[in-house]
């Protein structure tokens, strides 16, 4: 039975995730800290505060298991300091929670294009979170790389609405990828590790491991 710590619980891929893990008799504790209340669910202890640092500090229980599925775009934070806080700060922070808890595995949403010589600062700042991640020395660091993103949600990405019917008809790891698949791929790789160590997961592997489980 696994304990389980998940930040980034009411966006898109954190959503359905959080529903997978409620449903998976193979966990036995889920801890969601929120900026704002996730409203009343059984079994999720749901510490919450507009600083979700705060929240993280609520969390006192012993985690075997860590999801973090934060972020966000430059446009919906409103300036480059507040996307770094929410994509870079909030991910340590939830890392530094989860280790100070006893977990061994930390699996987090990045972005395909991460790295951190990018030109672009959005995959810049990713890659430098991933970064930061893999020097912690983590026993087993999943980082998620996916595309696109589909599925329903709360704000509306307007860059989204306009490109994802050209990312649907492209091969590979370019083609867009519903956040469902992203979620079940997760929860696979983190109660069922594949690979020992830092395991970095293309999009098409995410679609791959999600279908041979769907």
């Amino acid at each position: 039975m696994s304990q389980v710590l998940i930040t980034g619980a009411t966006g898109l891929v954190g959503s359905h995730l959080l529903r997978m893990l409620i449903q998976d008799k193979r966990v036995n504790y889920i801890a969601a800290p929120t900026r704002r209340p996730l409203g009343d669910i059984a079994g999720v202890f749901n510490p919450h505060d507009p600083q979700l640092t705060d929240a993280l500090a609520m969390v006192e229980d012993p985690i075997d298991i860590a999801f973090c599925c934060l972020g966000t775009t430059r446009r919906e934070a409103g300036s480059k300091e507040a996307f770094i806080h929410a994509d870079y700060t909030l991910v340590i922070d939830t890392a530094l929670t989860a280790k100070k808890r006893g977990a061994k595995h930390f699996l987090v949403v990045s972005s395909m294009g991460a790295s951190p010589s990018s030109p672009f600062f959005y995959n810049k700042v990713k890659g430098k979170m991933e970064e930061a991640l893999i020097a912690q020395k983590w026993e087993w660091l999943t980082i998620v790389r996916p595309s696109m993103l589909l599925g329903e949600r709360e704000k509306h990405r307007f860059s989204e609405s306009v490109f994802a019917p050209l990312f649907s008809l492209l091969p590979g790891n370019w083609k867009s990828i519903d956040g469902r698949d992203v979620a079940r791929a997760m929860l696979i790789e983190g109660l069922t590790p594949s690979i020992q160590g830092i395991n970095i997961i293309p999009s098409a592997k995410l679609r791959e491991i999600s279908k041979s489980e769907a």
